[in-house]
């Protein structure tokens, strides 16, 4: 099966690893991520997005944890538009979160309009941070918690002009 899954992924969190975890379970996986055009349009909030290349680094590491384990194979694209490539006939499947099952109903809408199959959407539950609230980027930035969803309350969020930020 040939799996397609998008996003800033700005910092890569465990909800971002449920996603990557599913898409793997699934196939061989393409991750689109967002050109450093796109990424700001993207977000609901408005904040600092470091850039691609950045970005793709962090990723890249990210998945080729995942994916060595499970024998799978995986390849980054860059995302111009929010549709992205889960348009193009290849893929069999799009992994999701709740909040962007209607983008997927879109990208499935396109594909009829284009002659494709719609894609099987696999939706992925949030993970949630000790606090019970999900665990986003956005938090992440804050300062409010980690990438596990710890509470980091002595913490400063993220310094436009620091690279000290890490996915680890």
């Amino acid at each position: 099966m040939q799996v397609a899954l998008g996003g800033t992924f700005d910092p890569v969190h465990d909800g971002h690893r449920r996603l990557f975890e599913r898409a793997f379970e699934l196939g061989d996986v393409t991750v689109g991520l967002t050109s450093d055009e796109l990424a700001p349009a993207t977000r609901h909030v408005d904040r600092y997005v470091r850039p691609y290349s950045e970005r793709e680094r962090d990723l890249r590491a990210e998945l080729e944890r995942l994916a060595d384990p499970r024998g799978r194979d995986f390849d980054i694209r860059e995302l111009e538009e929010s549709t992205g490539i889960a348009t193009e006939p290849q893929f069999d499947a799009l992994v999701v979160s709740p909040e962007t099952v209607a983008g997927g109903k879109q990208i499935n809408e396109l594909r009829r309009e284009r002659g494709h199959d719609a894609l099987e959407l696999i939706v992925v539950p949030h993970a949630r941070a000790e606090d019970g609230d999900i665990i986003s980027s956005t938090r992440i930035v804050n300062g409010e918690i980690d990438e596990h969803g710890a509470l980091t309350p002595d913490r400063d969020g993220r310094d436009r002009n620091s690279d000290s930020q890490s996915t680890e």
